[in-house]
């Protein structure tokens, strides 16, 4: 594993953690050149489905490349990133459990932004703003109102 600070090669692994699942293993590492400290995350790898972009064009899931997504739109707001680990393992948990060989990314963002609306209402319409492109401000306006209405329809029922 390199060093991404110096990019030696060499280094040991100071700690050694299960995730909470016990599906990825999470590495505390020091580089032999420079000392400094890195993470790494080890995870089984599992043949996923291909995802069909709205163009037509099929790329291999990215597990960071979700997560990056949704990182952005979480930005400076108070969602640790194990929460987004966590969603996006579990959008991939769902995907494998399908079986199926190929998915539209549609159906990825769609995953994203239920879990989302669960975890911060800026993140989500933020996500939204950018999976959905919205045409016109009543569009968004729209989105807004149905969340809104979303999250008194849940304070009702308690």
């Amino acid at each position: 594993m390199k060093c991404p600070f110096c990019g030696n090669g060499e280094n040991k692994v100071i700690d050694s953690r299960l995730s909470r699942d016990g599906q990825v293993i999470r590495r505390r590492r020091e580089c032999n050149d420079c000392g400094k400290r890195f993470t790494t995350y080890e995870r089984i790898e599992e043949v996923l489905p291909m995802v069909v972009k709205s163009d037509g064009r099929r790329e291999p899931f990215d597990h960071n490349k979700v997560v990056d997504g949704i990182r952005h739109a979480c930005e400076k707001r108070t969602v640790p990133l194990s929460t987004i680990e966590d969603l996006v393992d579990e959008i991939e948990k769902q995907l494998q459990e399908t079986g199926e060989k190929e998915v539209e990314s549609s159906t990825i963002g769609e995953e994203v932004l239920l879990r989302l609306a669960e975890i911060d209402d800026v993140a989500y319409i933020r996500y939204a703003s950018k999976f959905k492109n919205y045409a016109d401000l009543a569009e968004f306006a729209d989105e807004l109102n149905a969340l809104m209405e979303q999250r008194r329809r849940r304070a009702q029922n308690g």
